[in-house]
C-alpha cells in the first residue's frame, strides 16, 4: 500500500492597503445637523410651494439654485485657475451668498414685518436648504485665493 502525503499549499497573504483616514466624530455630527436642516428647510420651501402656487415654487427653486450662479461673476478667469480654485474676484459674491447668517436674518425680519408674501419666504427657505446642503457635503466658504476653507 501506498500512502500519499499532501504537502500543505501556503497562501499568499495580500499587502495591507493603508486605512482612510477617519473623520473625526465632530465633523460627522455637524455634517448630520446640516443634513437634517437641509431636509427640514427643502420640506417647508415644497410645502409653501403647494400651498401658495407657483410663483412660491419658482422662487423657492430658483433661490435653491442662485448661490451657485455667483461662480458665473469671474466665468473669464476660469481656464486659469487651480482644479477646485475659485477666482478671486467672485469670492466675496460667493461667500456672501452661502452665509447662513443672511437668509436667517432676512428670515427674523421676514417675521417681524407689517407685511407677509409666502412666495418671499418659500425664496428664503430655498435658500437656506442650498447652504445647508453645502455644508451637509462638505462644502463651505472659500479663501480670498478662491479655495475651500479648511
Amino acid at each position: 500500500m501506498r500512502t500519499t502525503t499532501t504537502t500543505p499549499t501556503i497562501r499568499r497573504l495580500r499587502p495591507l492597503r493603508p486605512l482612510r483616514p477617519v473623520r473625526p466624530l465632530r465633523t460627522v455630527l455637524r455634517r448630520t445637523a446640516w443634513l437634517a436642516g437641509a431636509l427640514f428647510w427643502s420640506t417647508f420651501a415644497v410645502l409653501e410651494a403647494m400651498n401658495h402656487g407657483w410663483i412660491a415654487g419658482t422662487l423657492a427653486l430658483a433661490f435653491l439654485v442662485l448661490p451657485d450662479l455667483t461662480f458665473l461673476v469671474a466665468l473669464d478667469e476660469a481656464p486659469r485657475m487651480a482644479k477646485g480654485q475659485l477666482a478671486p474676484r467672485a469670492v466675496p459674491y460667493y461667500n456672501a451668498m452661502h452665509r447662513a447668517l443672511v437668509p436667517l436674518t432676512l428670515l427674523a425680519l421676514y417675521t417681524l414685518a407689517p407685511f407677509t408674501w409666502a412666495p418671499a419666504f418659500a425664496a428664503l427657505c430655498g435658500w437656506l436648504a442650498h447652504i445647508s446642503y453645502d455644508r451637509a457635503f462638505g462644502y463651505g466658504l472659500r479663501t480670498k485665493e478662491g479655495f475651500q476653507r479648511g
